[in-house]
């Protein structure tokens, strides 16, 4: 990755982005995972679609609680050596899940998994925000999202591939490759340089401009400038606390709490978690014909992610991206819901409409929310709180997921509609706070941000009193006078009394 005392972004980002592969692969393969013959003979049917949604979503569970430390050990030991625990912990995981004999087995190793990814999700963004230049900032740190697609699309294909085996190794397989990718992950973490914001934060300042000149020799003096200017502030440890004290940091990491937990409001892990389910539920009853339209989902998500990833996303903007793509998915799953609503599914035409919407969705969802919404919530952050702030964010989109898993294949059995209805208007309440909240930081070095931050709130601001104002009832100069008069009355009688 090194050649003549420099390091190759591009490497370096794909390498990292190793740990999207291990994280699309759990995805794209879990649930096909639950539904094959194969399995099912080990471990037994399950007595209903609670239990399934729980077994998913065990994963989660231990992510999200992990995530909640990793922003603080990775403010530590640094975002390297965070990721490779991580890693290593994932890799450990996966192993005893595809070793499993026994349910309590493979809840154990997916809840191990699980605190392997909560541990080296976060820190991986923030790794690649910290290392890339403003002007290719989004290509780099979008490649994660690409390597999560080609992941989620290999799991899909795999289990469709190894469901045709006649024995235990059908669903042992995916879990296989998963261990395997960790371990690579792991192994090779040492050889990558440190953040260059995190050398900052620690005291490290001639390692960090060294590291800085490595990655971007063209942009490092500008990156020093700036980085000596704030060194002072960020010098020292941040703390939880720290994310809320102020309006400066506050409202920053309740956006990005908000923004990660709506995003999995959005609909999208029912989408990819239960695919074969809800393309059962649409009319592909045959299982083979659910793995494989599940598997087209896997193609669909990595084929438009590269032009979002190469060309849209440092053109288009993040403020952009963010509230149409949201108003576009709420128009999609409002659509599927009415369709299911109305009975309208039933009809042949139904069908392969709301099939077809799937695929507009993860469309929309690819192009704008997957890509954008990581790379958003961490620029936006001021240096001192990044990592934190990332922390908090991705606890919220583990857990919200979590709940997610495990209650969509009951809602859907309870209700077909009701699930897009509520995507629906999760989608839209999220697009009508990004238009008043969110400003757009393309282009912007990552001190530039709390300028850009400070001048949309001042808008929005001034765009709420000027609102405010006209909500006021007029009040008629006869109408006052009528008040006045029957106060003074009231306190007459009161006298009098």
């Amino acid at each position: 990755m090194t050649r003549n005392n420099t390091w190759n972004i591009h490497a370096v980002a794909a390498f990292i982005s190793l740990s999207g592969i291990f994280f699309g692969l759990d995805t794209g393969a879990i649930g096909p995972i639950t539904v094959m013959p194969q399995f099912l003979d080990t471990f037994g049917k399950f007595r209903n679609h609670a239990i399934q949604g729980a077994l998913v979503a065990t994963i989660l569970f231990s992510a999200s609680t992990a995530s909640f430390f990793a922003g603080a050990l990775s403010d530590k030991i640094s975002r390297r050596r965070t990721i490779m625990v991580g890693a290593l912990t994932a890799g450990i995981g996966s192993a005893i899940e595809a070793s499993s004999v026994k349910l309590w087995m493979l809840v154990l190793g997916r809840l191990v998994a699980g605190a392997g990814e909560g541990l080296f999700l976060g820190p991986c963004g923030v790794y690649l925000i910290e290392i890339s230049p403003a002007n290719v900032r989004g290509k780099i740190t979008t490649m994660l999202q690409l390597f999560i697609t080609i992941g989620i699309a290999s799991g899909y294909f795999i289990s469709y591939g190894t469901v045709k085996l006649a024995n235990s190794f059908s669903w042992r397989t995916p879990f296989i490759v998963q261990s395997v990718v960790a371990f690579i992950l792991a192994a090779g973490m040492e050889r990558l340089p440190y953040s260059p914001r995190w050398l900052m934060l620690v005291g490290r300042t001639e390692e960090a401009f060294e590291v800085m000149e490595q990655l971007d020799r063209n942009g490092a003096e500008r990156e020093k400038a700036e980085l000596l200017a704030r060194q002072e502030a960020d010098s020292s440890d941040a703390t939880l606390r720290e994310a809320f004290r102020d309006s400066t940091t506050r409202w920053r990491t309740i956006l990005a709490i908000f923004l990660m937990g709506m995003q999995q409001l959005s609909g999208i892990d029912a989408v990819l978690y239960f695919a074969p389910l809800i393309f059962q539920q649409a009319g592909l009853n045959s299982r083979n014909a659910s793995f494989l339209a599940s598997g087209i989902t896997g193609i669909v998500l990595v084929v438009v992610t590269i032009p979002a990833q190469l060309y849209l996303m440092d053109r288009w903007g993040r403020r952009p991206s963010i509230i149409w793509g949201g108003f576009s998915m709420g128009l999609c799953m409002l659509t599927i819901g009415s369709l299911y609503a109305s009975g309208s599914s039933k009809t042949t035409a139904g069908k392969w409409t709301i099939i077809s919407l799937i695929y507009v969705f993860t469309i929309a969802f690819s192009i704008t929310w997957a890509v954008v919404l990581k790379l958003f919530i961490i620029e936006v952050q001021p240096n001192r709180t990044r990592a934190i702030a990332s922390t908090l964010s991705h606890s919220s989109n583990w857990i919200v997921n979590t709940l997610v898993a495990l209650t969509t294949p009951l809602f859907l059995s309870k209700s077909p509609s009701g699930p897009y209805f509520l995507f629906a208007a999760c989608l839209i309440l999220t697009s009508i706070i990004c238009v008043l909240y969110v400003p757009e930081t393309l282009g912007r070095s990552l001190n530039d941000v709390d300028q850009v931050w400070n001048e949309r709130q001042e808008k929005t601001n001034h765009l709420l009193a000027k609102m405010q104002e006209k909500t006021k009832w007029p009040r008629s100069d006869s109408t006052t006078t009528r008040n006045e008069e029957i106060g003074l009355e009231r306190i007459e009688s009161a006298a009098t009394a």
